[in-house]
């Protein structure tokens, strides 16, 4: 199991990195600029070029069933939803088999309203109830991938 962390304006990198030290679990935090993380033996950090699209692209090339992925990104979601990766939005959002393909829709259907000029402004505000739902979800994800997968020698 690894968490990996699309992480370019992602505003739960403490909480990731609280919950995947206490399980032991390897992090590596992919974005296009360094940023300042956590110092600990777990935390890998990989700065790609500044390509919209190679953050994603190394992510969903390493990603597997049972790893974690956090994202806010859709295309990247999906792409490692086929995988067999669990997807966290940092709001707490899941996103599996059953609930891509209606983020898919949605942020199809947002963006052909920004580009028509029908909608304006973004998402909402990231909140404290988002920081606690993702910490929840977060840790229910971790238990499951670990249910999932045999501990090393079995």
């Amino acid at each position: 199991m690894h968490i990996y962390i699309d992480a370019d304006a992602c505003p739960v990198k403490d909480e990731v990195a609280r919950v995947a030290e206490r399980h032991d679990i390897p992090m590596t935090f992919v974005s296009n600029a360094w940023m300042r993380l956590p110092g600990h033996p777990l935390v890998a950090r990989v700065s790609v070029p500044n390509d919209p699209d190679a953050a994603d692209d190394w992510i969903a090339e390493r990603a597997a069933a049972g790893d974690i992925v956090i994202t806010n990104d859709i295309p990247l979601a999906r792409r490692c939803v086929v995988k067999g990766a669990t997807v966290l939005r940092p709001n707490g959002t899941v996103l599996d088999d059953n609930s891509i393909g209606m983020a898919v829709a949605v942020r199809d259907l947002t963006t052909h309203l920004r580009d028509t000029g029908t909608m304006t402004g973004g998402p909402a505000g990231f909140t404290k109830a988002d920081r606690s739902r993702f910490l929840d979800k977060l840790e229910n994800a971790v238990q499951a991938s670990k249910r999932r997968i045999p501990p090393a020698g079995l």
